[in-house]
C-alpha cells in the first residue's frame, strides 16, 4: 500500500486542477481536467496500481534535492547517481486550451539511464483506458476521457502501463508532454515544452509581483500566497479547501474527507489574507463567489459549494480503494454540505463587511443578498447547529456559533451607520446585544474563567480562541486572557493545538477515533499570544508551525505532534491562510475587528 509520506508531495497547477508529485519522482494525485474531477493517477489512495506517472534515473528511489523556482510553480527535482546528475523540471502550464502536465529530463553531468513508467486509471483507479498509437504518441481513451502522451522517447507497453528507458547526458534536455481534454473533441495542439516553461514561469512571477508583504518571513509568505492561488478555480474565483480528498486526520481511522470545494467560512480569513498583501483582483473573485453561492432563499445557505456554486455534493465511498495507509473509506463529495452550522451566516455577513471596509467597489446587488441573509438570522440563531467544526454528533448550543450571530448582526449595524445603507439599524442592535449577554452567562464559565465550546458543557475548542478577532471582547478583557490560557493548557499537545477533545468515544463530534494537530488553529493560538501580549511565545510558535512545512513549503490540515508527520489533506488553503494571516499580524499589519 502506500509508502510515501504526505510531506513527500510537492504540488502543481493551472488554475484548474492540481497535482501531487512525490520525492521518488511519481505523479500519484491528478483529476482531470478539474479539481473535483475523477482522478486518472490515484495511487496517493492505494498503489502504483491505480495510476501514477514516474519518472526518475534507472534504479533511484528517493531525490537528492528538490525546490521551486523562485516565485514560480515549477519544480526543479535533482537525482544524483554515481554515473551523473539528472534535474526533473515539472510543471503544468496555465490552462489554454487543455490540461497539459510538462516533465524535462536535463543532463546537468555524466550520463544517467532513466525510466518513465506510465499507468493511467481513470475514475479513480477503476477504468482502465484503451491505449493506441498516434504516430510516435500514445493515446489513452475511456469514456469522456482522452490523454495523450507526446515525447521524442521510445515507449513500449509492459504490465498493463508504459514504460520508456532512455539515457540523458549532460546538457541534453528530454520532453514529456502528457494532455488531456474531453474524449468527444479534436486532439489539441501540442504544447512546446520550452516555451510553455518560459512562460509558466513569467506568469507566476508576474502575478506575484504584485505582492505587497515585505515583512519579516517574505519567503514563507510569497509560497503560502503561490499555493492559494494554485488552489483557485480560476474560471469561478473559488477557491479550493485542498487538492486532495480522503488523506486521513488519523491513520487507519474513518476521520478522510473530500476537500476539493469550497468553503463559507474560509472567506473572511481567505480575504484577510489577499487584500492584505495586495491581491485585491483575487479578493474581488472570491468575494463574487461568496455573492454567487449565497444568492438564492436564505435558509437553504450551504457550507460549502462546488467550484461553480454547485450545491449537490453528494457523499459515497469509493470501495475499490484502501485509502491512503489503509485509511478506509475513500469518500467523495461531503455530506457536511447539507448541515446546519448557524456560524457560516455570519461568516458570509464578515467577509463581505470585510471586503467593503477595504474598498472593494460594491456590487448592486450585495447588499440586497446580506439583507436576506440577516432576516434569516433574526428568526434562527437561537438554534442549536453542527457548528464549524461540522460534527456528526448531536446539535449543541455552540459558543462560537453564537458569537458569529453576534457578529452578522454587529457588521449589520455597522454597514447601516458607517457606510450609509439602509435598514434598521437599532432593531439589530439590540439583537447584537441580546446574543451578546447570552453568550456571555451561558457560554463563559466563571470559576475557570474561560468561556467553553457549548451551553453547559465543560469542553473547549479552539474556536473560542477566535471571540476578540472578530470583536466580541477586546483582546484586554480578563476573560480573553483566561480562554486563551485555559485553550493553550487543555488543547495542546506537544506545543500543537488540537481542534477539541476526542477522547471519548466520539461524544465530541460522533465520530469514533482522533485525529491530530489543527496547524490552522495553532496559527490561532499564535495570534492569540501575540493579542494577549505574549508577543515572544507567539513568535516562538510561529517559527515553529514554519518548521512543520515540508521541504517546498507546503503544510497539511493537520500534523501528528507524536509521530512527527503530516496528516489530513494537502496542500491545505486554511493552513496557508493561517500562516499569511499571521505572518502579517505578528508584523503589525492587520488591525483587530472592534466592538460597536
Amino acid at each position: 500500500m502506500t509508502r510515501r509520506l504526505i510531506e513527500d508531495y510537492a504540488l502543481l497547477g493551472d488554475l484548474h486542477t492540481a497535482a501531487l508529485v512525490g520525492l521518488d519522482g511519481s505523479v500519484d494525485w491528478l483529476c482531470l481536467p478539474r479539481f473535483d474531477s475523477p482522478a486518472c493517477f490515484a495511487a496517493l489512495l492505494h498503489d502504483d496500481s491505480a495510476g501514477h506517472w514516474r519518472l526518475r534515473p534507472e534504479g533511484a528511489d528517493r531525490a537528492t534535492r528538490r525546490r521551486y523556482r523562485e516565485d514560480t510553480l515549477v519544480l526543479e527535482t535533482d537525482w544524483e547517481t554515481p554515473d551523473g546528475t539528472v534535474r526533473v523540471i515539472d510543471f503544468m502550464p496555465v490552462r489554454g486550451e487543455a490540461a497539459d502536465i510538462v516533465r524535462l529530463v536535463e543532463g546537468v553531468s555524466g550520463r544517467v539511464t532513466m525510466r518513465m513508467d506510465l499507468r493511467l486509471r481513470f475514475d479513480y483507479g477503476s477504468i482502465v483506458p484503451w491505449i493506441t498509437r498516434e504516430g510516435e504518441d500514445l493515446q489513452a481513451v475511456a469514456g469522456p476521457d482522452a490523454v495523450w502522451l507526446r515525447t521524442p522517447v521510445s515507449l513500449a507497453d509492459e504490465g498493463g502501463g508504459t514504460t520508456a528507458r532512455f539515457t540523458v547526458a549532460a546538457g541534453q534536455r528530454v520532453p514529456f508532454v502528457l494532455t488531456h481534454r474531453d474524449s468527444h473533441l479534436p486532439r489539441p495542439h501540442p504544447v512546446d515544452p520550452e516555451l510553455a516553461l518560459t512562460e509558466t514561469a513569467d506568469f507566476w512571477r508576474g502575478w506575484l509581483s504584485g505582492c505587497a508583504y515585505e515583512g519579516r518571513w517574505r519567503g514563507p509568505v510569497r509560497r503560502a500566497l503561490i499555493t492559494l492561488k494554485a488552489l483557485t478555480y480560476a474560471p469561478t474565483g473559488g477557491i479550493v479547501a485542498a487538492a486532495t480528498t480522503s488523506l486521513p486526520e488519523q491513520l487507519r481511522g474513518p476521520r478522510n474527507w473530500d476537500y476539493r470545494f469550497c468553503w463559507l467560512r474560509d472567506a473572511t480569513f481567505t480575504l484577510q489574507a489577499l487584500l492584505g498583501t495586495g491581491f485585491t483582483d483575487e479578493a474581488r473573485a472570491w468575494r463574487e463567489w461568496l455573492l454567487r453561492a449565497a444568492a438564492g432563499d436564505p435558509a437553504d445557505l450551504q457550507i460549502m459549494y462546488g467550484l461553480d456554486g454547485r450545491r449537490r455534493l453528494t457523499e459515497t465511498s469509493l470501495d475499490w480503494l484502501p485509502g491512503y495507509a489503509d485509511s478506509s473509506p475513500v469518500r467523495i463529495g461531503n455530506a457536511a454540505a447539507g448541515q446546519f452550522q448557524l456560524d457560516v451566516w455570519g461568516e458570509v455577513l464578515d467577509g463581505l463587511h470585510l471586503a467593503r471596509e477595504a474598498g472593494l467597489a460594491p456590487i448592486d446587488s450585495a447588499w440586497a443578498v446580506q439583507r436576506a441573509l440577516l432576516e434569516y438570522l433574526e428568526g434562527n440563531w437561537d438554534r442549536p447547529d453542527d457548528s464549524l467544526w461540522e460534527t456528526r454528533g448531536p446539535r449543541r448550543h455552540f459558543t462560537h456559533s453564537r458569537v458569529m450571530a453576534w457578529a452578522g448582526f454587529d457588521r449589520a449595524v455597522r454597514a447601516v451607520r458607517t457606510h450609509n445603507l439602509p435598514g434598521p439599524a437599532d432593531r439589530w442592535a439590540a439583537l447584537r446585544d441580546r446574543v451578546r449577554a447570552e453568550v456571555c452567562e451561558k457560554g463563559y464559565d466563571a470559576g475557570r474563567n474561560t468561556f467553553t465550546r457549548s451551553y453547559g458543557s465543560p469542553d473547549l475548542d479552539a474556536a473560542l480562541l477566535l471571540l476578540p478577532r472578530v470583536g466580541f471582547l477586546p483582546w484586554d478583557d480578563p476573560r480573553v486572557h483566561g480562554t486563551v490560557r485555559a485553550v493553550q493548557k487543555e488543547l495542546c499537545e506537544n506545543g500543537l493545538l488540537l481542534r477539541y477533545r476526542t477522547e471519548d468515544g466520539g461524544t465530541a463530534d460522533g465520530l469514533p477515533g482522533s485525529e491530530g494537530a489543527f496547524l490552522a488553529c495553532s496559527f490561532w493560538l499564535a495570534d492569540a499570544l501575540h493579542g494577549t501580549g505574549r508577543t515572544a511565545e507567539a513568535e516562538e510558535l510561529f517559527e515553529r508551525l514554519l518548521g512543520l512545512r515540508n521541504d517546498v513549503g507546503l503544510l497539511s490540515e493537520e500534523y501528528d505532534p507524536h509521530a512527527h508527520r503530516h496528516l489530513g489533506n494537502t496542500p491545505q488553503a486554511f493552513s496557508m491562510v493561517g500562516l499569511v494571516n499571521t505572518a502579517q499580524r505578528l508584523d503589525g499589519a492587520h488591525t483587530e475587528t472592534h466592538t460597536g
